[in-house]
């Protein structure tokens, strides 16, 4: 591919190891600021310092935080091993369970995104609807605020840390076999897949919170299997983890088919233990600690960033590498040549697997709603909007304590969301008064479509109208 930003140059094999050197070169852009911050425009032994902790802690960059994020991902499940000694002593290439493998897999129809060779036999410009796509997205999701919630001072934006990351670990996903198409299966939550099933059924207005029957405000709630927050209208395919979030609030479910992979395992384990690990030791660097209590972890959280200017860009860095590689796992065409039904190069690689992207995406916006839910029974405090990893709730005060409730002994409502540095926890994303709120909704919403508030909560500016992209 020549010399580009991120080139890697070889020195000869000798002893039977090969060693390389990696090279970034900032001036041609390898540091891309949505990934890096300001990390191109360091003094080279600030930088030197960024990349080294970075290596030492995630692993050497290869390339953008999203490649260096997928390439992790074999690094630490590599595809094959060094057999067992033959005959004559000498030891062979062989497979290595657990792993991917070595080929590409075709996904299943349903999986495949729009303009896969899997689908060149459907009209050019033909629109696939929910039964005909597997379309699991991270929740934007917005609705407009009550007139109880009207009389609140204050908006409160509660942020998932490492949401996708906290959702890779223990995921059970399929392995290096291709999926197998069944009819009228009996759904089995512990085999991954994608299932056709109608959840149209499931009444939010009375679900199981921790195997009980509780009775809710469904209407304030958005749905838990779509990223919009809309109740399906009939079947659909859903990734195993959606299906079986619907059992969990006490449904029947009956599948009309589904493409299920019986070789299956926790590939992202690893992966997800080594960025988890990265991401806290960064943190306890920039002074904010684990298993800190309520109030101590929030003064912590207060200007973290500044402390250590360059650690942050670190821990960016990291934030990226996580959403970054679940993206990869299904990379889209580039460039002016691809026609529709043509391959693309990234469909040859073994991690070009939709189906992983769909099962963490999937078991992130349902740890967000089991949460959600969690909240609502014990408090009857419901979101406004929901963006990704960001929950917005009106409260009486501005910081994250007026919405969660903790006892004396730093206790809050089990199953729900709770403050703390460690993956899947939660920190303040920030703080509007409700008035802000109003009149940005007015303001930015449009004919059946409301503003989302959590994806101005932050800062409070708004830079366009919400288009939802």
């Amino acid at each position: 591919r020549g010399f580009g930003p991120w080139a890697r140059i070889y020195r000869p094999v000798t002893g039977g190891r090969r060693q390389c050197v990696q090279l970034c070169i900032p001036s041609w852009n390898a540091l891309d600021d949505r990934a890096w911050g300001h990390a191109a425009t360091l003094e080279p032994a600030e930088l030197a310092r960024v990349l080294g902790v970075y290596a030492h802690r995630v692993m050497t960059p290869v390339g953008s935080t999203a490649v260096s994020g997928l390439e992790m991902m074999t690094a630490l499940n590599p595809p094959t091993r060094a057999s067992e000694p033959d005959q004559d002593g000498k030891r062979h290439s062989e497979h290595r369970p657990g792993s991917l493998g070595t080929q590409g897999l075709d996904p299943a129809p349903c999986e495949a995104i729009d303009g896969h060779p899997v689908l060149a036999h459907l009209p050019r410009f033909h629109i696939r609807g929910p039964e005909e796509r597997l379309f699991e997205e991270a929740y934007d999701w917005a609705r407009d605020l009550t007139d109880a919630e009207c009389m609140q001072s204050h908006l409160v934006g509660i942020d998932v840390n490492l949401a996708f990351g906290a959702a890779a670990n223990g995921a059970v996903v399929g392995l290096d076999s291709p999926p197998e198409h069944v009819t009228g299966p009996v759904f089995d939550p512990a085999v991954p897949g994608s299932w056709l099933v109608d959840l149209s059924h499931v009444d939010l207005s009375r679900v199981k919170v921790a195997k009980q029957w509780r009775d809710l405000e469904g209407g304030l709630l958005p749905s838990p299997f779509t990223p919009t927050g809309e109740r399906p209208e009939g079947p659909a395919w859903y990734a195993t983890p959606t299906v079986a979030y619907a059992v969990e609030l006490g449904y029947d479910v009956t599948p009309v088919e589904a493409w299920v992979r019986p070789r299956s395992g926790r590939f992202l384990d690893g992966w997800y233990k080594r960025l988890r690990d990265a991401y806290v030791a960064t943190m306890a660097d920039l002074k904010v600690a684990e298993k800190l209590p309520p109030g101590e972890f929030l003064e912590a959280m207060d200007g973290y960033k500044g402390r250590d200017p360059e650690l942050g860009i670190v821990l960016d860095a990291v934030k990226m590498t996580v959403k970054g590689g679940i993206g990869k796992l299904q990379e889209k065409a580039r460039g002016g040549g691809w026609v529709p039904g043509q391959a693309w190069p990234a469909l040859a690689r073994p991690t070009w697997r939709p189906d992983i992207r769909a099962t963490v995406i999937s078991r992130a916006r349902i740890n967000m709603h089991r949460k959600m839910i969690a909240l609502a029974a014990a408090t009857a405090r419901y979101p406004v909007a929901v963006l990704s990893d960001c929950a917005v709730y009106t409260a009486d005060g501005p910081s994250p304590l007026a919405v969660l409730p903790y006892d004396q002994d730093g206790k809050t409502v089990p199953g729900s969301f709770r403050l703390g540095v460690s993956p899947g926890m939660v920190k303040h994303e920030g703080t509007q008064d409700v008035l802000w709120g109003v009149g940005l909704l007015e303001q930015l919403g449009t004919e059946g479509k409301v503003a989302n508030l959590a994806r101005y909560i932050k800062t409070g500016e708004v830079t366009a109208r919400d288009t939802g992209e």
